[in-house]
């Protein structure tokens, strides 16, 4: 299984699979073809279905500006993987290469069928009953499993992602106005803050103070914002909420907030190398489902609850958004998708609470890994309109300005 700096990334929203994947695509083939003076993108499946609501085009543009580049949404062809897309670079007219890229979720991408050269596996077990065992049999909490396998770097990495999602909150925060698109939606996430401080309940305005957190990050995401995958840019706002929280109202120490971090991106890694984080593959419970369990993990592991209470947490957290559907109105990563990130917020710290106490009076039938192959086979069964395209569900039931 690979590091977890490969679950966490540093990047532009709205989205890890639409977005930053065919940025990444885009920059391998600048990379390859430098003399190139023009490039052909064809989008198939869901790039193609949503990518205008999701900047795919606008992206890709910018990334190959100056040299001239031609995209086609072709929502005909079927692919194997809904986030599929071909590039071809020419000179002078004459074809220097072509190459299909598959954008996998989390900014990750294929190139020709082949895993990125630079992914490297790093962990020697990839279900979490092996790394339970593993940690069991020589007496160690999940972030110390971490630490043994990971190399010195991931600790200035995760420093990295550490002041990155602080920022992109705190930038959340202090914007106001509406978001970009056809919706008109206006941002939020400040005006829940300043209600959140006016609350007297001290309940509320704990929820209310997360819930704001986790506007901030997603509407800096909508906007096109530098965004954490955390699995994913549409499912951005759930773990910085927390981290947040944490650090600025409960004053948790730092140290304590990054191995909680190592723990978040190791349920990330699991459910990704298991099953998936793409919307497009597996609808919304591979995204803001995967963010959810990450973000029970997180909890319990920065409350120092052990390893089956961890593990208890992430599957309540996952379990529980089971069928969960992709359905983004009008193609844009912003309703149901805010709204979802703080729901997923506050169910992150309900998972853990339950699963604290749960854990002390039962053994838990369901394991996570359990929970991630039933992802998996839900996400299956999920039809194509259900799946990141913008062809089912609120997407088509919610009014936009373009269809009245």
């Amino acid at each position: 299984m690979q590091s977890i700096q490969n679950i966490y990334k540093i990047g532009p929203g709205p989205s890890s699979s639409h977005t930053f994947g065919p940025m990444r695509a885009s920059q391998d083939m600048l990379e390859h073809y430098p003399d190139a003076d023009e490039f052909k993108v064809t989008l198939f499946g869901s790039l193609a279905l949503t990518g205008k609501g999701h900047l795919t085009d606008k992206i890709i543009e910018k990334t190959f500006f100056p040299t001239h580049c031609t995209i086609t949404f072709d929502i005909k062809t079927q692919c194997e993987h809904p986030n599929t897309m071909t590039i071809e670079a020419f000179k002078d007219h004459d074809t220097l290469g072509k190459h299909t890229y598959i954008s996998i979720g989390g900014g990750k991408i294929l190139k020709d069928q082949e895993q990125e050269s630079e992914e490297t596996h790093v962990y020697p077990h990839n279900s979490m009953d092996d790394i339970q065992g593993y940690c069991k049999q020589h007496h160690l909490r999940l972030d110390k499993y971490i630490d043994q396998f990971e190399d010195e770097s991931l600790n200035s990495y995760m420093d990295k992602i550490f002041d990155a999602m602080i920022e992109c909150v705190d930038k959340g925060l202090n914007t106001i106005g509406k978001l970009p698109g056809s919706l008109e939606i206006d941002r939020v996430a400040s005006a829940l803050y300043q209600s959140a401080n006016s609350c007297d309940d001290l309940i509320e305005r704990k929820s209310l103070l997360l819930s704001s957190y986790a506007y901030a990050a997603s509407e800096q995401n909508a906007s096109g914002g530098m965004v954490v995958t955390a699995p994913t840019m549409g499912s951005c706002g759930v773990l910085p909420s927390l981290l947040y929280h944490f650090y600025k109202d409960e004053n948790y120490p730092k140290d304590t907030l990054i191995q909680g971090l190592k723990v978040a991106g190791l349920i990330g890694n699991l459910i990704q190398h298991n099953a998936t984080i793409s919307g497009a593959k597996a609808g919304c419970q591979a995204e803001v489902g995967a963010a959810c369990s990450m973000g029970a993990a997180f909890v319990s592991s920065c409350n120092f609850e052990n390893n089956a209470q961890i593990e208890c947490a992430a599957e309540i957290g996952l379990e529980h958004h089971l069928g969960l559907t992709c359905d983004p109105v009008g193609g844009y990563v912003m309703i149901p998708c805010i709204e979802r990130n703080a729901v997923a917020s506050l169910r992150s710290l309900d998972a853990a609470r339950l699963a604290k106490y749960l854990r002390n009076v039962k053994k838990n039938r369901v394991s996570f890994d359990m929970v991630v192959k039933t992802m998996n086979l839900t996400g299956s069964k999920l039809p194509l309109e259900l799946k990141e395209s913008a062809l089912g569900g609120l997407a088509v039931v919610v009014p936009t300005k373009k269809n009245g």
